[in-house]
């Protein structure tokens, strides 16, 4: 089954720099964490249906971080040629305690094989800084260097109710490859209460095909009451099935409001 591979833009495409903030999700879940997050994305995951207007006013559905997926957006987004301007915009925000590093998107692995991505990611590792990468974990990339091993990649991996192909979305060969080379790194499903019976079974097929490793179920939802809505469900298959739950703490205290 062939993967898109990724590729190394010509610039790094940011939509946003935020926090202090806490992470609202996954593993790192409290931490106080300021976010990178990069524009583009390689799926659209309609199925998740958070409705949305781009600029020139068409109406569509995708995530709840379309403003960064969709490429109508790039108007908004900041280009840099030199991964310093990012770590200098990152400063005017640092608080003085040390916080945790999220990059996030969009889909940021695609700029993996960009040089000054590279020098991003390793410069925040030699000083120090906990790095989680927010990924699809669908893109083949290479880990080569012994550094790349302190990154956390907190894998999302869509099922059939994000409305992509499997050919797309599932890519057991990179996913086994981040499993072996980074031990903390873990697999994230969203899903609602009336997706459960086909969330099971979709999970099951794509862990029998990969090393051991943490799954954590969180809820679909763009709202604090959609979140509210699913979460017990989302709890009680967790249980039955000997997953991690994690909920969604930003959705529920700041809704889909950005920069925070």
């Amino acid at each position: 089954m062939k993967h898109l591979k990724a590729k190394a833009w010509c610039m790094l495409q940011i939509n946003e720099i935020f926090g202090p903030t806490i992470q609202g999700e996954g593993k790192r879940i409290g931490n106080p964490s300021i976010f990178i997050r990069f524009g583009k994305c390689n799926m659209t995951c309609d199925g998740f249906g958070v409705e949305y207007e781009t600029p020139s006013g068409i109406k569509k559905c995708s995530c709840d971080s379309f403003y960064a997926a969709d490429i109508a957006f790039k108007d908004s987004w900041q280009a840099c040629d030199d991964f310093m301007q990012i770590v200098d915009e990152v400063n005017k925000i640092l608080p003085s305690y040390k916080t945790d590093i999220v990059i996030t998107g969009g889909e940021p692995l695609l700029y993996w094989d960009d040089e000054q991505f590279q020098k991003l990611l390793k410069y925040y590792i030699d000083n120090g800084f906990h790095i989680t990468i927010e990924t699809n974990g669908s893109l083949d990339i290479d880990l080569i260097y012994n550094w790349q091993k302190k990154i956390l990649f907190s894998m999302s991996v869509k099922l059939s109710n994000s409305g992509e192909s499997l050919k797309k979305r599932i890519n057991t060969q990179v996913l086994t490859h981040i499993i072996d080379f980074v031990d903390e790194s873990y697999l994230k499903f969203v899903i609602d209460k009336d997706f459960l019976p086909k969330a099971k079974e979709e999970i099951n097929i794509i862990l029998k095909d990969i090393p051991p490793c943490e799954v954590y179920l969180m809820p679909l939802g763009d709202t604090a009451q959609i979140i509210d809505e699913n979460s017990l469900a989302v709890i009680e298959m967790a249980i039955e099935c000997g997953y991690k739950y994690s909920d969604r703490l930003h959705i529920r205290v700041w809704n889909n409001k950005r920069g925070v």
